[in-house]
């Protein structure tokens, strides 16, 4: 059986919330014993297959070209497509010729059926990946390529961004194809088939392993300690003494491990229609309205208030929520019911935006990117041995 969205989604808040404690009583405390049990049985399965990988027993593969993955330990919520641009564009200012390859989560697939027939019959293994951006042109929406390949087909004109599950053979393809000779592994950490040269690990400071579980009792995708297999870690939306205490346990987690802290800073806002640009300070004062499916809402909703706006109404969806025209609609009537302004949504949820006419409340999107605090020598000179380029001698 196959649930449709609406449904989909109401469960994914529903066991988020029992996952995360907010939900007492009898039902709840018994589906947590359960998950907590399957958690073991998860973690156990996971530990076998790193195991058969680090033995040889399930084979890597190579391409003979650079590949980087960047990646988490958590299920969503670390902030890793801006880390993901902000690496793309080091790697090709440098000179490489670069493919992010991502898996295109919640894009628009074949039916079940087709995609069991065509595993089957092997059409799936010969259907070549879907090319979001050859490195010249935007060639798919975010449909067809998911919320979060377009994005940064959209903000890197000069880099390919190709979608498939299988990503030996989209980095093949980057390869033969587009002549690319390095490859980004979008959410890469636990892809193990495609051997990585650089594993880039990110880590969210204000909720780094949630309740340290594994899936499904927590958000965790493997045991903490796997940390290990890290070469450069980023730690994420920093904040001061509490970023410092993560350091050192990451420190002990993985002493050789380089570590940089970084932050999303929001830039400016842009019209999700129109394209206008408006200055941060436009917020200051204003009564706005904050739209988000993205799986941890907190932090973005605080940064309107940061910014100077009263939050006089936040509508949350789940995690790439793909927004119906009756949606949007429907929020722009309760905005105007309740004079507000603006409404603001983030970058990632402006592309699943569908279009509309009606422009009677204006829909901005806030520009994050990323701003280093520390480590910034540690993440050059990752960008220089990633492109074999020596730095010069008493070069700071």
């Amino acid at each position: 059986m196959i649930l449709n969205p609406k449904t989909s989604e109401k469960l994914e808040r529903y066991f988020l919330s029992v996952i995360n404690g907010q939900r007492a009583g009898r039902g709840p405390n018994l589906l947590r014993a359960v998950l907590k049990q399957l958690s073991y049985v998860y973690g156990f399965g996971v530990t076998i297959w790193h195991f058969l990988y680090k033995k040889g027993i399930f084979r890597h593969h190579t391409l003979g070209c650079q590949v980087i993955s960047i990646g988490n330990l958590t299920v969503g919520g670390t902030g890793k497509t801006p880390i993901v641009e902000i690496f793309a564009r080091a790697l090709q200012k440098e000179g490489r010729k670069v493919a992010i390859l991502s898996r295109g989560y919640k894009k628009m697939e074949h039916s079940l059926w087709k995609q069991v027939l065509d595993t089957l019959t092997g059409r799936e293994s010969r259907r070549p990946p879907r090319v979001v951006s050859d490195g010249t042109a935007l060639l798919l929406d975010s449909v067809m390529s998911g919320d979060e390949p377009y994005m940064l087909a959209s903000n890197l004109p000069d880099v390919a961004v190709l979608v498939d599950k299988d990503r030996v053979k989209s980095g093949r393809y980057a390869i033969n194809k587009l002549k690319c000779d390095t490859l980004v592994l979008d959410d890469g950490f636990q892809y193990r088939t495609l051997k990585h040269r650089v594993d880039i690990v990110l880590v969210d400071c204000t909720n780094p392993f949630s309740n340290g579980y594994v899936l499904p009792r927590g958000v965790l995708r493997e045991p903490v300690k796997d940390i290990k297999r890290a070469d450069f870690i980023f730690i994420t939306k920093s904040t001061g003494k509490e970023a410092e205490k993560l350091k050192q346990n990451l420190h002990s987690l993985n002493p050789q491990a380089e570590i940089s802290e970084c932050v999303h800073k929001a830039k400016y806002l842009q019209n999700v229609y129109t394209s206008q640009r408006r200055e941060l300070s436009f917020l200051n004062g204003r009564r706005v309205a904050a739209v988000t499916g993205i799986a941890i809402p907190t932090g973005f909703e605080n940064e309107i208030r940061r910014l100077g706006a009263i939050l006089a109404y936040a509508k949350r969806f789940a995690d790439h929520h793909r927004y119906t025209q009756q949606e949007i609609i429907d929020i722009i009537n309760k905005t105007k019911e309740r004079n507000i302004e603006l409404i603001i949504t983030t970058e990632k949820d402006a592309v699943r935006f569908p279009k509309i006419e009606r422009q009677d409340v204006s829909i901005y999107f806030l520009r994050v990117e990323i701003e280093l605090l520390s480590g910034v020598e540690d993440f050059n000179a990752c960008i220089s041995r990633i492109c074999f380029r020596e730095r010069p001698a008493g070069q700071e």
